[in-house]
Order: structure tokens, then C-alpha cells, then sequence
């Protein structure tokens, strides 16, 4: 059986710069989506991860203190990773 289709009551508004649009509206249509079917999705996607992303975890003393020490003394960044973070994403280009 199909899911029971779902009323679409509320109305969320948004601004954007014409180059913000631009940009959803290409990736909308990449994927074959309306604009606003894509931003909805996306949107959606982000804030399930986000709420995911909020956990308690609990750790014994010794776990504690190599995850602060791993937190306070992270790794220095490669050749590699700076050179990805200077290049224009392909929107830009």
C-alpha cells in the first residue's frame, strides 16, 4: 500500500542573492527536481543531520583524557589538504 499522502499547510520563506539561486536552481534541475522540492529536501537532510549530530556519549577516564588530548593537538594539514582548500568550487568557476 502507498503512504498516505501528507497535506502541505505551512509555507517557509526564504531571500537569496540571484547567484544563491542560480546555484539551487542548477542543482535542482540535475537531479530533475522543482526549486523548491530540492531546497525542502536539502534543507531537510542538513537538520536531521544536525540533530544527529547532537549526542551524548560517555567515555572511562583514561578514553577521556586521549580524546581531550587528541581535541587539544589535532593533526597539522598536509600539503594535500591545503591545496584542496585553495581551490574555487566549481560553482565559482
Amino acid at each position: 500500500m502507498p503512504a498516505p499522502v501528507r497535506r502541505k499547510d505551512d509555507v517557509i520563506q526564504i531571500r537569496a542573492s540571484a547567484e544563491a539561486k542560480a546555484v539551487l536552481n542548477r542543482a535542482a534541475a540535475l537531479r530533475g527536481q522543482k526549486l523548491s522540492e530540492f531546497m525542502l529536501e536539502s534543507a531537510r537532510r542538513q537538520a536531521e543531520e544536525t540533530i544527529l549530530d547532537q549526542r551524548t556519549f560517555f567515555l572511562d577516564d583514561k578514553a577521556h583524557a586521549r580524546f581531550l588530548a587528541l581535541l587539544d593537538s589535532p593533526p597539522k594539514p598536509t600539503a594535500k589538504i591545503r591545496a584542496r582548500f585553495g581551490r574555487k568550487a566549481p560553482w565559482e568557476a
